[in-house]
């Protein structure tokens, strides 16, 4: 499950058509519907929900077999969708450095998404990210929870509101109202954050600083619960 196709073949590697993306999830024919009981062997097969109709490639977590840390986002973004490697872009760069200040290693933890295909919109010649729909999250949960089951982390960050709703299974939960507190699902510890996409967009600079702290606060965390919650 973890490792990535690096050679899918052309039928599953669809080029992104200019006119689609936003569109592509009504067009005739009921590709908008998820298909639930769909149970693909690989991430190539999946046809769960329509977004792979438009995306250049899926793109898997990465990261070891097994991690103590699980950070988890929202999508891949443009370059990711390209690369077919999560966290790759500028939100990339910018994670890395976080993960630095919380002096946790991003070779020593998991990284994927809450949903595995590039949904966008197009504007002029540039893909513009679009948030992906609450039913494309949770037919995209069969992944995370097979990805849970491998890595088996001890803790997880969740990287922005959809990334949080994910882990949690509850369409209810909000971001704001637990930043920084962890929660638990099942046993599993989840640290609710900003996404580094957010603090990107942030309006002015203090609320860039303000935002980028909380995650690193929140990365620090989970070191911390990962090394109280490990094997003697």
């Amino acid at each position: 499950m973890t490792a990535r196709h690096r050679n899918p073949s052309p039928a599953s590697r669809r080029p992104a058509r200019p006119t689609a993306g936003a569109d592509a999830q009504t067009e005739p024919g009921g590709e908008d519907r998820v298909q639930p009981d769909q149970r693909p062997a690989t991430l190539d097969e999946c046809r769960r929900c329509a977004l792979w109709h438009d995306a250049t490639q899926p793109v898997p977590g990465r990261g070891p077999r097994r991690a103590a840390i699980l950070l988890v986002g929202e999508q891949p973004g443009d370059q990711e969708d390209k690369a077919g490697e999560p966290f790759v872009g500028p939100a990339g760069g910018l994670l890395d450095r976080a993960l630095v200040e919380a002096d946790v290693r991003r070779d020593d933890v998991f990284v994927t998404n809450a949903v595995k295909h590039f949904k966008w919109f197009p504007r002029g010649k540039r893909r513009m990210h679009k948030t992906p729909a609450q039913r494309e999250v949770m037919a995209c949960h069969y992944w995370l929870e097979k990805e849970l089951a491998s890595v088996r982390p001890r803790v997880a960050v969740a990287l922005g509101a959809t990334a949080l709703r994910a882990l949690m299974q509850r369409a209810d939960v909000r971001l704001t109202a637990n930043l920084g507190q962890p929660m638990q699902a099942g046993d599993l510890t989840v640290v609710p954050t900003y996404h580094p996409s957010f603090i990107l967009r942030a309006p002015d600079e203090a609320s860039r600083q303000m935002a980028y702290a909380a995650l690193v606060q929140a990365l620090r965390l989970a070191g911390r619960i990962a090394e109280k919650t490990s094997a003697p």
